[in-house]
C-alpha cells in the first residue's frame, strides 16, 4: 500500500475540474438546481479518476534504462541516452525527469514524450562537464498518465549510476590529424612554414625540380647517371615532456574551465600527436612538490598512463617551486629533451623570480614555457570609454597586456621558446608550436 501511495501522483487536469466543482458548489448557494448536477459531475469525475488509477497500475507495463559512456570528455558536450519501452496496450504520455549530477547545478530537466502502445522510444541530451572527477547520477524518474491526465504513476529507473570524467579525448581525437598533416588550411589553425630539413635520413630518390641542391648524392648520382638526392624525415623518438604547474595561479577561471583544465586537456590532445610522430612523451606536474613523473616512453600504452595521470591532476593555493623542479629535471631527465612548460605570469615581477631556474633549464633542454592572454582585459582594451572610471579601467587592461608582450621578450633574450595564447586556442597552438620545433630540427 505503502509503495502505491509513493507513485501515485495527480495531474493538472484534476485539479482544475476540482476547482470548477468548488466554483460550482459555491454559485449554487444562489442557483439551488446547481447543487445537484454539481454532485453528478464530482460522481463522474470520481469514475474517471478510480478508471484511470486502475488503467495505470496494472501490473509493470514501462520498462527504461539509461545508458552512460564509459567516461565522459571534460569541456565537450557528452550524449546520455534514455530508452523507454511502453508494454501498455493504449497511448500513454510520459515526463521524464533525469537526476543529473550535482556538478551540473541543473534542476529544470524535462521532458515530455508520447508513448504509443507497444512501441519503444529513444532519445539523447547532451551533457558539458567543466571539472574532472566522479560525477553520480540519480533515479531516472518516468511519471506516465493516459489520455484523461488526471492521475500519474511514477517509475524509478538506474539508480546511482557513476561516470569519471578525464580530460577531453575528444579534443584529442578531433586534433589527431595534426600528426599526419602539418598543410593545415582549418580556420583558426596557424600555417606553418617548414624551414630546413632534420638529418634522419629516410630514402634515396630522383632529383625533382625543388628538391634542395644540397641533399644531393653525389656517389648514388655517379652510379644512376641521374641526379639524385637524399630524403629525410622527421627525427623521432625524441623525449617529450608536458611540465605543468599546478600552482594557485592556475586556478584561474576562463569560460567556466580553468587554466589547469586547459592545459591538461592540451597536454594529452599534445602528448597524442606527439606519439603519432615517433617521439617519447612523458609527464610532470608540480606546485610545491613533484606531483606526479611519468618517464617519456613511445609505447602505444603511454597514452593511456598519461590520461589516468591527468585525471588526478589537482591545483590548490601553493606558489609553485621551480627551484625543485629545475632539481628534479637535471637528476630524472638526463637526455635533450623537449619541455613544454604550462604555466602563467600575471606579473613581470613574478616571472623574474622564475626567470633564473628557467634559463638553467634551457642550457640543458630545449624549454618552451606556455602562458595565457588575459582575455577579459583583452576586452577591455577594445572599448571605447564612456567615462574617466572606464578610461582608467582601460588603462591598467592595456599595461597588464603590454606587459604580457614584454614577458615574451624577456624570455625570448634568454633562450627560452615562448608561446602566449588564449585559453580557447591552447591545444591548436601548441600543437604547432610542437610542429614547428620538428620541422626546423630545434630539438
Amino acid at each position: 500500500m505503502l509503495r502505491f501511495l509513493r507513485s501515485l501522483y495527480f495531474g493538472r487536469r484534476l485539479f482544475y475540474a476540482l476547482f470548477g466543482i468548488s466554483i460550482l458548489f459555491l454559485i449554487s448557494f444562489w442557483i439551488e438546481f446547481l447543487y445537484s448536477i454539481t454532485w453528478i459531475l464530482t460522481a463522474i469525475l470520481g469514475v474517471l479518476l478510480f478508471s484511470d488509477i486502475v488503467a495505470l497500475f496494472k501490473g509493470f507495463p514501462i520498462s527504461a534504462e539509461r545508458y552512460l559512456p564509459e567516461k565522459f570528455s571534460n569541456s565537450d558536450e557528452n550524449g546520455v541516452k534514455i530508452k523507454i519501452e511502453n508494454k501498455y496496450g493504449f497511448k500513454v504520455y510520459s515526463e521524464v525527469i533525469d537526476e543529473i549530477p550535482v556538478q551540473f547545478q541543473k534542476r529544470d530537466f524535462l521532458r515530455s514524450i508520447e508513448l504509443p502502445a507497444h512501441h519503444t522510444v529513444n532519445f539523447e541530451y547532451q551533457l558539458k562537464p567543466l571539472k574532472r572527477g566522479e560525477y553520480i547520477f540519480g533515479n531516472l524518474n518516468i511519471y506516465i498518465s493516459s489520455f484523461l491526465k488526471l492521475a500519474k504513476r511514477r517509475f524509478v529507473f538506474n539508480k546511482d549510476q557513476m561516470v569519471k570524467v578525464y580530460p577531453s579525448f575528444i579534443q584529442m581525437k578531433r586534433l589527431d590529424f595534426l600528426a599526419l598533416d602539418q598543410k593545415i588550411s582549418l580556420h583558426g589553425i596557424k600555417r606553418i612554414r617548414r624551414i630546413g630539413h632534420t638529418m634522419e635520413f629516410e630514402q634515396i630518390k630522383e632529383y625533382v625540380r625543388g628538391d634542395d641542391v644540397r641533399t644531393i648524392n653525389w656517389k648514388a648520382t655517379a652510379k644512376q647517371g641521374n641526379l639524385m638526392v637524399n630524403q629525410f624525415q622527421d627525427e623521432r623518438s625524441q623525449p617529450v615532456y608536458s611540465i605543468i604547474d599546478c600552482g594557485r595561479m592556475m586556478k584561474m577561471p576562463f569560460e567556466g574551465l580553468s587554466l589547469l583544465d586547459y592545459a591538461i586537456n592540451s597536454s594529452l590532445a599534445f602528448s597524442n600527436v606527439a606519439l603519432k610522430k615517433k617521439d617519447k612523451v612523458g609527464l610532470l606536474s608540480f606546485s610545491n612538490k613533484i606531483d606526479n613523473l611519468q618517464k617519456a616512453s613511445s609505447k602505444l600504452s603511454q597514452l593511456n598512463r598519461i590520461m589516468q595521470a591527468l585525471y588526478n591532476v589537482n591545483t590548490g593555493f601553493y606558489d609553485s617551486d621551480f627551484s625543485m623542479l629545475y632539481s628534479r629535471v637535471k637528476k630524472h631527465l638526463s637526455h635533450r629533451s623537449l619541455l613544454m612548460i604550462y604555466t602563467n605570469f600575471e606579473h613581470m615581477s613574478g616571472l623574474q623570480r622564475q626567470l633564473p631556474f628557467l634559463k638553467a633549464l634551457a642550457k640543458q633542454h630545449l624549454v618552451v614555457v606556455i602562458f595565457f592572454e588575459n582575455t577579459e582585459i583583452i576586452k577591455l582594451t577594445n572599448i571605447t570609454p564612456a567615462n574617466i572610471s572606464e578610461s582608467a579601467h582601460q588603462t591598467v587592461a592595456e599595461q597588464f597586456s603590454h606587459n604580457k608582450l614584454l614577458m615574451v621578450k624577456e624570455l625570448q633574450r634568454h633562450g627560452v621558446q615562448t608561446l602566449l595564447t588564449k585559453p580557447a586556442d591552447l591545444s591548436i597552438n601548441a600543437i604547432n608550436k610542437y610542429l614547428e620545433i620538428k620541422s626546423r630540427g630545434m630539438l
